[in-house]
């Protein structure tokens, strides 16, 4: 009895792009224009035809040639180089480059708040000497 499995199941290695990339079966479904049962059909296929495999990796995002050669090694060998680059400084996956002042964005959010506020304030202000006009007038 032999614990080998093949490496080569391409419904195994759809479900698990599809995973990767946040997607439910039903989403994939929809975006095929097929129902989830077929997603769930093709995901527990061991090959799938050239024709289905290419709306596959369309709705997906990915290249044909992705869905051949993934393998989970690879993406986490991937994603480990990417950590590994954003600690030495590199431009990771990690990196933060922010293309704005934060502090010019809190001061904004305060301005705005505060126009705001203001605004209100007035608002209530009006309603007051509205009501204040009513109960003078009877």
């Amino acid at each position: 009895m032999s614990t080998f499995t093949k490496q080569n199941h391409i419904g195994r290695k759809i479900s698990r792009i599809r995973e990767l990339r946040d997607m439910k079966q039903e989403a994939l479904a929809q975006a095929m224009g097929t129902n989830q049962q077929t997603i769930s059909a093709i995901e527990n296929s061991e090959t799938v035809d050239d024709e289905k495999l290419t709306e596959v990796a369309k709705a997906l995002g990915v290249s044909v040639e992705a869905i051949k050669n993934f393998s989970d090694e690879a993406a986490i060998n991937y994603f480990n180089t990417l950590y590994d680059n954003s600690k030495n400084g590199s431009q990771g996956a990690f990196a933060n480059n922010c293309t704005f002042n934060p502090l010019d964005k809190l001061i904004e959010a305060y301005d705005e708040n505060k126009k705001l506020y203001e605004r209100l304030l007035q608002a209530e202000k009006d309603k007051l000497e509205y009501v204040e006009k009513l109960l003078n007038g009877k």
